[in-house]
């Protein structure tokens, strides 16, 4: 049913901070990802819902070209099979067991590294000192790159790339399943304002045909509204009954059309929005995958007070004793994605400049 978890392990770890340099820990990979650094990708582990330890490729790995990958890994019993020395990697743990501040300074700049891809918004700044300042200010950047002041295309130089990822939880997968209740965690913090409070500009049986800019699951339209508040190139979104948040990109003009079973609407701009939709239980709807772990609990308030009050957990799905397959009734899955800033591409380009919004360093 794909409802499963790695129970939770994370519990049953110790607390373990150390970098192993030149080890690698061969095999048992759930995914790569792109990292300036080991920190980085530690946290990045961290943050992923099953990731236990990891593998780091550095800037001075010389056998092929994957510098930069950060490999999250795991095992059922929580610890690598085989460790490996290997010149050029750095291998360490998940710092789960360690209740990590959910939210990290990341105040390392990188020389020579670009960040590429996910721009929404070029300028030209003095230094990359500015550009980094920029990127803090904007409350939608999560990184930048600055090209110098002596890069090889004179025209560029002194340009501020401010880019962007995913700083709210997605649910990857929903789907309607009788026996099961889905919903999120009230203490997610959704935007970096808290005064005045956001108008929420809703348009029932009505979509804004065209314009796609990406499409994500989303449990409300409420949910998907949120979505695009969040996605800095979102100027307004379609929300339809199959859990398909379509948001769209055109600044000049929005041209609706009635239609039944849809709901369209508008982002809101610097200001708190109305959460009130984190506190809606989703009967007969599943959150599938990104499991932290499960317990076995007798109703789904429980279940989501145990969400609210872990620090990992983002939203749940807990499977009522009327579910079809008894082996799974009781079971409570807390649930997470990465939201910290994370660039798809790490590679090496001279005279270039990346780093990470200060936002969270204060």
């Amino acid at each position: 049913m794909g409802l499963l978890s790695i129970c939770s392990l994370s519990f049953c770890q110790e607390c373990s901070r150390e970098f192993l340099e030149n080890v690698d820990f061969p095999g048992t990979d759930i995914t790569s990802v792109y990292s300036p650094d080991v920190e980085h990708c530690q946290l990045l582990c961290t943050q992923h819902p099953s990731c236990l330890f990891f593998t780091f490729v550095r800037a001075d790995w010389t056998v092929d070209n994957r510098h930069f990958y950060c490999y999250l890994k795991s095992t059922p019993s929580g610890k690598p099979k085989v460790q490996n020395p290997l010149q050029g990697v750095t291998s360490g743990y998940s710092l789960k067991p360690c209740n990590p501040d959910p939210s990290s300074c990341l105040s390392q700049v990188y020389q020579n590294v670009d960040f590429f891809g996910a721009d929404y918004r070029v300028l030209f700044t003095s230094d990359h000192e500015e550009c980094q300042r920029v990127c803090t200010q904007d409350p939608q950047c999560q990184f930048f790159t600055f090209v110098n002041d002596i890069f090889t295309s004179e025209n560029i130089r002194y340009k501020c790339h401010l880019k962007y990822s995913w700083s709210v939880p997605r649910t990857p997968i929903v789907e309607r399943k009788d026996g099961v209740v889905s919903g999120f965690s009230h203490k997610i913090q959704l935007t970096p304002f808290f005064k005045p409070a956001c108008q929420n500009k809703l348009f029932p049986n009505t979509d804004i045909p065209g314009n796609n800019l990406e499409t994500l699951p989303a449990a409300s339209p409420e949910h998907c509204q949120t979505l695009c508040s969040a996605h800095p190139r979102c100027t307004y979104f379609s929300y339809d009954s199959n859990f398909n948040c379509d948001m769209k990109s055109n600044g000049n003009e929005m041209v609706t059309r009635a239609k039944q079973g849809v709901t369209s609407g508008i982002p809101v701009h610097f200001c708190q929005l109305d959460n009130n939709w984190l506190k809606l239980a989703h009967e007969g709807v599943d959150f599938r995958g990104s499991d932290i772990r499960f317990e076995l609990m007798d109703d789904p308030d429980t279940c989501q007070k145990t969400c609210t009050v872990d620090p990992n957990c983002q939203f749940y799905t807990y499977v009522n004793e009327t579910f079809f397959d008894s082996d799974y009734r009781r079971r409570c899955y807390l649930k997470r994605v990465i939201t910290m800033p994370a660039p798809p591409k790490v590679t090496k380009l001279n005279n270039v400049v990346s780093g990470f919004s200060l936002r969270d360093c204060n």
